[in-house]
């Protein structure tokens, strides 16, 4: 009977356990990357540069139209008993309203290479844009496998508090019997003793960590919900194609068109325009002082001290540097995809050894704990048997859990 009465106890233990966690709301991987970008700033920031340069680019197409503008002077210049302003130089009065037109007749090739500019802006903003997402992506996988982890302990170690709490009942009454030492009951119970503040730890390690994520997430419900094991896999080698040499190709890009600009700003400068409107001194036949000018100008560089050469020479040194970085940033890249593919290999291989380990350990508590059960085994290997279970599964835990941040460090580098 006595024996019944713990299996219908452990049964309803397990069934009350269910129906709490059934409950409890469960959130997946996708659902925290999500919240993240849609309430990441910096995100938004980005958005809005690139919204801005496309402004820029109908700015400088508006700069190649027709730019006609609107002028007024007036004048008025008084002699005073023979004191005042040379008439013949200031007319005494003046009075004007003007429209002028200007056009640029050789603008066409600035105004394009402003265009490209303001595309490798554009397309250097996207790129941050992305940047900034991968990096949030990574933070965010990151911290959700560190309180997935913290999750599983707290689930482990309460499994394991159940388990000391069944054999620490018959225990107690084979102690009473005399078939086992009152100290050798003492031993087991700062065993479970140590367990129950063990599986404390974990829970508030698991809020704190679930606390961040939320943080990281841009989540303000304290809501506790349980996290769903997240699916990671290892993506398919990228080979040369990488996502972070692009920025170089942009500055690379970027030195071309300033190349371009510097060339431009040396090459004849064409204009013309045209005015209408009223211009008269109000001396003679004010009236009949409405006309209109057309004209034109003209300029080309001659010498300004060499300085197209200087600026060629400041264009070259960066683009030296820009090599040089990518050089290096190539080899660094390289270096480290190949030691996170080694570390996820020999991370693989220990999961067969920890595999068996847990379950021989697992093996021999149960064997143990029917011992247990006739007095025929010593507490303390019991409780050997419980540490040697408790080391295989933290191993196991951690494995796991340094496996899925490899794999996440290789989704990020194998761009």
């Amino acid at each position: 009977m006595n024996m019944i009465y713990k299996l219908r106890f452990t049964i309803l233990l397990v069934v009350i356990a269910t129906a709490v966690r059934a409950q409890v709301p469960v959130k997946s991987l996708d659902y925290y990357l999500g919240e993240a970008k849609a309430s990441s700033a910096v995100l938004k920031d980005y958005e809005n540069q690139s919204k801005s340069a496309g402004i820029d680019s109908l700015i400088v197409r508006a700069t190649a139209k027709p730019q006609v503008t609107g002028n007024g002077n007036g004048l008025y210049a008084p002699i005073v008993r023979g004191y005042g302003y040379d008439e013949v130089l200031s007319n005494g009065q003046a009075l004007e309203a003007m429209l002028t037109v200007n056009y640029d007749l050789l603008n066409k090739k600035r105004i394009n290479n402003q265009l490209q500019g303001i595309k490798i802006q554009s397309d250097s903003i996207r790129y941050a844009g992305q940047l900034s997402l991968f990096d949030l992506n990574r933070s965010i996988v990151d911290q959700y496998i560190t309180a997935f982890a913290s999750q599983q302990q707290v689930d482990f170690n309460r499994e394991v508090v159940m388990l000391l709490n069944r054999e620490e009942k018959l225990l107690k009454t084979l102690t009473r019997s005399n078939i086992y030492k009152q100290s050798e009951y003492l031993t087991f119970l700062v065993t479970l003793q140590q367990q129950q503040l063990s599986l404390k730890q974990a829970e508030l390690q698991f809020k704190n960590d679930y606390a961040t994520l939320n943080y990281l997430a841009g989540i303000a419900d304290t809501t506790q919900a349980t996290l769903a094991e997240p699916k990671l896999e290892r993506e398919a080698f990228a080979g040369n194609k990488s996502f972070f040499t692009k920025r170089f190709e942009l500055d690379s890009l970027k030195n071309i068109n300033l190349k371009n600009g510097i060339d431009l700003n040396y090459k004849p400068k064409l204009g013309i325009y045209a005015n209408g409107g009223y211009s008269s001194s109000l001396v003679l036949q004010p009236y009949k002082n409405f006309g209109t000018s057309v004209g034109f100008t003209f300029s080309v560089p001659i010498y300004d001290g060499h300085q197209k050469k200087m600026q060629y020479n400041k264009l070259a040194l960066s683009a030296n540097t820009v090599a040089g970085y990518r050089n290096f940033f190539s080899k660094q890249q390289s270096q480290q995809i190949n030691l996170i593919r080694q570390q996820i290999t020999q991370t693989n291989a220990l999961f067969d050894k920890i595999n068996e380990q847990i379950r021989f350990s697992k093996g021999l508590i149960e064997v143990d704990s029917k011992l247990l059960h006739t007095g025929d085994l010593k507490v303390s290997d019991f409780i050997i048997a419980i540490n040697n279970y408790l080391s295989a599964q933290n191993l196991l835990q951690q494995t796991n859990i340094n496996r899925l941040k490899l794999i996440n460090q290789f989704n990020y580098w194998n761009r």
